[in-house]
């Protein structure tokens, strides 16, 4: 979470869903809790959406004794229209890949970034 304002207001670029598929893809292993706060959603609204998820086939999951263990299905076609053909592998990929580019200038500068570039709105 560092480099992101505490506070936002209006829309953003990322959907709730594709903020809780990318941590997830982060840890499989991530609780709900974890996630909600990484997402800066409650968890009631965390829990929504893996169940969309899971329900439309981009996610599924298995109990490890008192955790939840999480599939991400790559494959599965993103729903919109506009993105036909895009799989959730190539979503998260280049979410990945927004990443490391992010990481390597915060090492670069030694300070968060926040910038458009960077999607900070």
């Amino acid at each position: 979470m560092d480099g992101v304002s505490e506070t936002h207001t209006g829309w953003t670029f990322l959907t709730s869903h594709a903020r809780v598929l990318a941590a997830i893809a982060e840890d499989r292993r991530t609780r709900i809790r974890d996630i909600a706060v990484r997402c800066r959603l409650t968890e009631r609204a965390v829990q929504k959406i893996i169940s969309d998820l899971e329900q439309d086939g981009y996610l599924t999951h298995t109990r490890e004794g008192r955790t939840n263990a999480y599939r991400i299905q790559p494959g599965t076609i993103l729903r919109h229209p506009a993105e036909a053909g895009m799989t959730v592998e190539a979503l998260l990929s280049a979410l990945a890949q927004h990443d490391d580019q992010r990481d390597d200038r915060r090492e670069h500068t030694g300070a968060p970034v926040n910038s458009p570039s960077d999607g900070g709105g």
